[in-house]
Parts: structure tokens; sequence; C-alpha cells
């Protein structure tokens, strides 16, 4: 018998080789959401600026847009939409709770160079 996961109309799904939420970023993802209460789901999405040129954005939202891919890691309900997929495929999201470089970080296979802050990368 085969297991069907539930994906809301319009939606993709989506697996681990676009991105991989570690189990610590899952676990503080998980944390966050109860706490904040705006959605049960995490936006990755890739925005021009930053110190490289493209920038990683993230927000908990409630639902799914159409044309959304989903991508659920380590507990994590992540939403991508199709554009920012291009730069995120292979992507690693961690948690660190390190007092100094501490936080989300991405590793992203996909960037040439990216800053310090590891807030923006380019391709």
């Amino acid at each position: 018998m085969v297991d069907t996961i539930e994906v809301p109309e319009g939606v993709r799904l989506g697996n681990e080789k676009l991105v991989l939420v570690t189990e610590a970023a899952g676990a503080k993802l998980c944390s966050l959401i109860e706490r904040e209460q705006k959605g049960d789901y995490l936006r990755v999405k890739i925005t021009g600026g930053g110190c490289n040129g493209l920038s990683y954005k993230m927000k908990f939202v409630a639902e799914p847009k159409r044309g959304d891919i989903l991508v659920r890691s380590s507990g994590a309900q992540i939403l991508v939409d199709t554009k920012s997929a291009l730069y995120l495929r292979g992507t690693h999201l961690d948690y660190s709770d390190k007092m100094v470089g501490g936080g989300f970080k991405f590793s992203n296979p996909n960037a040439k160079s990216s800053c310090s802050c590891g807030e923006s990368f380019s391709i």
C-alpha cells in the first residue's frame, strides 16, 4: 500500500533535492512556528539585493500560493516559488544556537560567492 501525501491544489510536491532542512533547523522552525502563530509553512524566496546581488528571504505563511513547490524536510514544510527554485536546488538549511555566528545558515551549491553574513550570494 502506498501512502498518499495530501498537497494543496495548484501546489507541486518537491523533495529534499531542492531544499534539505537539517534536524537542528527543523526543530528550530517548528518551535518558531508554534511561537509566532503566523502559519505552518516557511516561505523561502530569492530576491535581488544584498552585498552580492541575491539574498535569501524567509517568512512564515498560513497557506501556499498556486504554483508553489512544497518540500517537507525534518518536520518543516518549506514553500518555494518556481523562480527561486532555480537558485535553491541542492541547498541545505541549517541552524546553530552559537552565541557568535549562530542562526539559520544556507549552504547553496549554486552560489559562486557569498558574503560573510551568509544572507546574500551571487551566481
